[in-house]
């Protein structure tokens, strides 16, 4: 798996000006490599596959590294200069957007006589389009989400359970079924402060007659999930059920009509023409989605990009309708693009829950 990743990313290096490409991102290299220690960094050429981590981790480099050679150092960019100084290398590529700017400069002190370049995003285009490995592995992640959300359902108790305790549940219960961790900071907001897109848990407590909103995933052998769902304590008003509806309605909109082909801003666009019609236009506050990997946040994003959705990426399906003062309501899924529709990976219900 990690030798084909490694080819394609040669492939689209030879699309560039550079010669050689350095990879300090250590998401970017667990995808390459399978490696998950915190130390390493990998340099690419036509001829080379290097990695370099300390001696912490050289035993596991040895497990988990397959077609580099591996060097223990803890001076890996000396090294690298030292390595590739006779093979007529001219420009060599970095990740400029998951570097400081004292890194940029360590780099030059240490790269003399070679262009630098910044290859945005070379590896993040390559991880957009998931492999069947990755898309079983982000399935059990929502599976995970979805089994701790009804599980939720259970343990909320009306005027006794604050937001932070509901987040903390969700966290344990998530690693009590394989979870390693939470995916994000998980966003639990009742009452008014549901109307807060992105309502951090509080220890305010959760009211009867209150909207409660749930944004929260998981992390499985190193792939998120990502859903979010709205309840409602007590019997919604007219406005709330009416509300609700109306995103239900949106969201499904996307489920319905996306497939791979269509522009990414007309993802976005099918879910806000829904919501706009019905006259909350200016509650829909935010995009659409994102996509999910490795990250809870990752290419491809929509807004008004023109470039086309396509078959293998792993996308959320988000609308929302935000009142100040009042009330909000967000209906998330985790969708996989097909040539054809989609596959809806987060199952947990989504009619209205009273509880």
């Amino acid at each position: 798996m990690s030798e084909a990743r490694v080819e394609k990313l040669v492939t689209s290096l030879k699309q560039t000006a550079c010669d050689g490409f350095l990879v300090t991102n250590l998401t970017n290299i667990y995808y390459l490599t399978g490696f998950h220690g915190t130390a390493g960094t990998i340099f690419i050429s036509e001829g080379l596959r290097l990695f370099l981590t300390d001696s912490r981790y050289s035993l596991l480099a040895r497990e988990q590294v397959k077609g580099f050679d591996i060097i223990e150092t803890r001076q890996p960019l000396t090294e690298i200069a030292q390595l590739i100084r006779d093979d007529k290398l001219k420009t060599i590529g970095f990740e400029g957007e998951a570097i400081s700017y004292n890194f940029y400069q360590h780099l030059r002190s240490i790269f003399t006589g070679y262009q630098l370049e910044s290859l945005n995003d070379l590896i993040e285009n390559l991880r957009m389009i998931k492999d069947s490995g990755e898309i079983e592995t982000i399935g059990q992640a929502c599976k995970i989400s979805d089994q701790a959300f009804l599980d939720a359902l259970d343990f909320i108790k009306p005027n006794q359970t604050s937001e932070i305790d509901l987040a903390n549940f969700l966290d344990f219960r998530m690693r009590g079924l394989g979870a390693s961790g939470p995916s994000f900071d998980f966003i639990v907001a009742s009452g008014q402060r549901s109307a807060m897109p992105h309502g951090r848990a509080s220890d305010k407590i959760i009211r009867q007659g209150e909207t409660l909103t749930m944004d929260f995933g998981c992390i499985y052998n190193h792939y998120v999930s990502d859903m979010t769902r709205t309840i409602h304590i007590g019997q919604p008003s007219d406005e709330e059920r009416a509300v609700y509806e109306l995103v239900l309605k949106s969201n499904r909109a996307v489920i319905d009509d996306v497939k791979a082909g269509i522009k990414r801003c007309d993802y976005d666009r099918i879910a806000r023409q829904v919501i706009a019609q019905a006259g909350y236009g200016d509650f829909f506050t935010h995009g659409i989605g994102h996509g999910i990997g490795l990250a809870i946040h990752e290419i491809p994003y929509f807004g008004q990009s023109a470039d086309l959705v396509e078959a293998g990426m792993t996308i959320t399906d988000e609308p929302g309708i935000y009142l100040d003062g009042k009330f909000g309501v967000r209906i998330e899924d985790d969708i996989l693009v097909t040539k054809t529709g989609c596959q809806v990976l987060t199952q947990a219900p989504k009619e209205l829950i009273v509880i």
